[in-house]
């Protein structure tokens, strides 16, 4: 096998990333050369060709579905469908040609399936639909980036590509965004339009030149139940118009299943602008919380999104902050909340978690590999796994968040008696 190469593929099931797995040349003796395809489901014969070969496995472009599967319906990105050349389809939609109750069933087996193999053994999995999703799973981004080439495009990158593809429409994103990108010019560089809870659009030019900062620093309200967040425009806040309220509920129901002690000490690491701290603040008598956070600006945020509680909002990096702090009583009886960035917290990050013994740990990730990588580690620590709750807030694509929960063994033991 080499690059350029047009194979047929029979897809037999669904790997991390949005992509979709084959086993070439597989007989009753031998299992195949493993080809990774996007654009495809388990269950169809496909024509696809190879752009990269390594050691162990290959990856391929989808070219035609030969033998369709029954979950597979029109793409809800027209420019995206399976008949535009694979250097044309923009990404950001790549399951966007999956009915939506089977594109859920396969993130299902992704997270499972990333547990199975990372965190020491399977656990029950759950998914959610996104709160008010559409029909078609469309018109959810609050938040879009588009990108500038130096000939002036504005468009989104192709999927798996830099290469800057102008669309006719964004049918992820809300109806507002939409028109807003319509004519929309811009010197070299990224521009990102933001819908808050107000329904105005933003848009925000982030020019290479002045690499990538916005042009402004306008603060946005969102509303999360009955509570404002003020945050930067251009600023981290989930892009799904729903999300941040399904998330806060989401923590809320896991933290209620954690019994409540009488002045806990919480922590909330990777704290952003203080959706979570403020779930915290309301578990336990007297609870006190600390959120930790890298960016100055979402720190000053949390400090006024959450003046009116016991909130400590301080500004650091996570492992800097954790290796600093020094185990406190207060913490064993409290909760240890955590949200990082895609690549997860890490070994070094979970070990001082499991040092400051803390009574339980709530895990938030978008990322399920890196969650469950990080699980494994607390298990290994002598965290017992509750349970994984995950919840499809990006329809038609691949990504989906999870909720996890972890408690000190000997801690769960003792109140289960």
């Amino acid at each position: 096998m080499q690059t350029g190469d047009v194979l047929e593929l029979e897809i037999t099931g669904v790997a991390h990333g949005g992509v979709f797995v084959a086993r070439h040349g597989a007989t009753a003796d031998a299992p195949g050369f493993v080809v990774f395809a996007p654009d495809a489901l388990p269950g169809e014969r496909v024509r696809a060709r190879v752009t990269q070969v390594k050691k162990s496995f290959a990856r391929a472009e989808t070219l035609e579905v030969i033998d369709a599967s029954p979950h597979r319906r029109p793409h809800v990105w027209r420019e995206a469908d399976i008949d535009v050349a694979p250097a044309r389809r923009p990404g950001g939609a790549d399951f966007g040609h999956i009915a939506l109750d089977h594109q859920r069933e396969l993130k299902r087996q992704v997270v499972a399936d990333a547990f199975e193999r990372f965190a020491g053994g399977s656990v029950p999995v759950e998914i959610d639909a996104a709160p008010g999703e559409t029909d078609d799973g469309t018109r959810w981004r609050t938040r879009v980036g588009l990108h500038v080439d130096a000939d002036g495009r504005v468009g989104p990158y192709a999927a798996r590509s830099h290469e800057v593809i102008e669309v006719g429409a964004h049918p992820l994103a809300t109806a507002g965004i939409e028109r807003a990108t319509r004519g929309l010019r811009g010197e070299e560089g990224r521009i990102d339009l933001v819908e808050p809870e107000d329904g105005e659009v933003r848009i925000l030019r982030r020019p290479a030149r002045s690499r990538g900062r916005a042009d402004g620093d306008e603060v946005v309200v969102e509303r999360v139940a009955g509570r404002e967040f003020r945050v930067d425009a251009g600023g981290f806040w989930q892009v799904h118009r729903s999300a941040a309220t399904a998330l806060d509920a989401a923590v809320r129901d896991a933290l209620r299943e954690i019994p409540a002690e009488d002045h806990p000490h919480h922590l909330d690491l990777y704290g952003g602008v203080g959706l979570f701290a403020a779930a915290l603040a309301d578990h336990g008598d007297g609870a006190r919380v600390t959120t930790v956070e890298s960016a100055p600006r979402a720190t000053r945020h949390a400090r006024a999104n959450l003046r009116d509680r016991s909130v400590e909002a301080v500004t650091a990096r996570v492992e800097r902050f954790v290796d600093a702090t020094s185990p406190d009583p207060s913490l064993a009886h409290g909760v240890t909340l955590l949200d990082p960035p895609r690549a997860g917290a890490g070994e070094r990050v979970v070990r001082r978690i499991a040092a400051l013994d803390p009574r339980a740990v709530v895990y938030v990730a978008c990322d399920p590999v890196a969650l469950a990588r990080d699980v494994g580690t607390f298990r290994r620590l002598g965290y017992d796994l509750d349970g994984v709750r995950a919840l499809d807030l990006f329809p038609s694509s691949h990504h989906v968040e999870a909720v996890a929960v972890l408690r000190r063994a000997d801690k769960a033991r003792a109140t289960a008696r």
